[in-house]
């Protein structure tokens, strides 16, 4: 699938793609960093509506539109493997690690899971390292047993 990047002259770029039904979606990215999400009308994909974004409501947005793919990739890969689970959990506003890096959660150490990827306004960061610092609204993507991942969710919430 090709996504259509339009330079719109003042404004910013308009980065959008067609729909199996006729309609278009995507993003102008205006040159003073905001965002409008546009969604195509499907009589006319070329009039749009606009829903101005912050950057904060398109990073969460980006993350729920690209973790559960993630998560399911995982979840395929390790569905032979008896006892190993897949699940993704959201660094809150208000968590002890936003703002810190993965190494203070001891996360391995103490729960047994492993963080294998955090998916951060929708972009995948594989394997991150210790020194990786979590932001708000960041999804972590967990491999562990169901346990491990019950423990790790405790972390990221209470500390």
């Amino acid at each position: 699938m090709n996504v259509e990047v339009t330079p719109l002259p003042g404004i910013g770029v308009r980065k959008d793609f067609p729909l199996k039904n006729n309609r278009r979606v995507g993003v102008i990215d205006h040159r003073d960093g905001t965002l409008d999400l546009i969604i195509g009308k499907p009589d006319n994909p070329d009039v749009t509506d606009q829903i101005p974004l912050t950057r904060r409501e398109a990073a969460l947005l980006a993350n729920l539109l690209g973790a559960p793919q993630v998560v399911a990739q995982l979840q395929e890969e390790h569905r032979e493997f008896d006892g190993v689970t897949t699940r993704q959990l959201t660094v809150r506003g208000g968590s002890p690690y936003d703002g810190r890096p993965l190494g203070d959660t001891q996360m391995r150490t103490r729960t047994k899971s492993s963080i294998v990827a955090v998916v951060r306004a929708g972009h995948a960061i594989a394997s991150p390292g210790p020194d990786f610092v979590f932001n708000a609204f960041d999804v972590l993507i967990v491999v562990g047993t169901a346990e491990g991942l019950e423990a790790a969710a405790v972390i990221l919430t209470d500390g």
